[in-house]
């Protein structure tokens, strides 16, 4: 793997020199556009709108709009910004990992230590699994400030970076239901259908299914096998009665688990 961000984390006055490596990996199919009729590959260009010239990588800067007059904006500008920020993954407290929102978090990175950090870094993954916390940061990658946490998984420290409050939109934006009138009997039926279906969270239980199954359908196409109407099976419960979809719910299960 190639690190894509180099610099060290701050543990009060201690500094732990470390690389950042990406976590995940996708999973969906790398599918090309082609033109409909010769199946020829689509290429973008980077096109100047004045001249209609294709620009070279090498010859494209970015730019903040300032009141319509562009400025140009370097890399060394990026770095004098916060020039801190850019190299340390700055830890600001130690917080519970139960008490950030599912909806804060963002994106999972490895953070593998250098040479010099290992004794600290082992001490900081080993002081986070006693303490049961995480430790919450901010640093500058690729240009962007971002909120992380630290938390230890085995062996490793895992990054995870999450979102400023600001930057998640208002619920109020859109209608759902407030204070409802649920029935004793349904919330019971509800629980009970939520004990039915609990079980050991195994992430290893679950696989990317869609994405194998469409390069089934390719490789079939590829050969020239015509392939069968699909036949999706959709079970309706014909009663609107929220009730009586509660206990079908529960004997379909109990059909599939006999």
């Amino acid at each position: 793997m190639r690190a894509i961000w180099t610099g060290a984390i701050g543990f009060g006055l201690v500094n732990i020199p470390v690389r950042i490596f990406s976590a995940t990996q996708d999973s969906n199919l790398d599918l090309d556009m082609l033109d409909k009729k010769d199946h020829a590959r689509i290429r973008f260009k980077r096109i100047n709108e004045e001249t209609g010239r294709e620009v070279e990588w090498s010859n494209i800067v970015k730019a903040y709009n300032d009141n319509g007059k562009y400025v140009v904006v370097t890399d060394v500008d990026f770095e004098k910004a916060s020039p801190e920020k850019s190299k340390i993954i700055e830890i600001m407290e130690f917080v519970d990992g139960a008490d950030i929102d599912s909806i804060f978090y963002e994106t999972p990175y490895f953070l593998e230590p250098q040479k010099s950090g290992v004794k600290a870094y082992a001490l900081l993954r080993e002081a986070l699994k006693k303490s049961g916390k995480v430790g919450l940061g901010n640093f500058v990658m690729r240009n962007k400030e971002a909120l992380c946490i630290l938390k230890p998984m085995d062996d490793v420290i895992v990054l995870n970076k999450i979102r400023f409050a600001q930057e998640i939109r208002n619920v109020n934006e859109i209608n759902v239901p407030g204070k409802a009138s649920i029935k004793p009997g349904e919330m019971q039926m509800a629980q009970a259908l939520i004990s039915q279906l609990t079980g050991k969270f195994d992430i290893s239980k679950y696989k990317d299914s869609y994405s194998d199954e469409l390069l089934k359908l390719i490789h079939a196409k590829s050969k020239g096998k015509k392939q069968a109407p699909p036949q999706m099976r959709v079970v309706h419960n014909k009663s609107k009665d929220l009730m009586s979809q509660l206990k079908a719910s529960l004997n379909v299960k109990k059909k599939k688990a006999s």
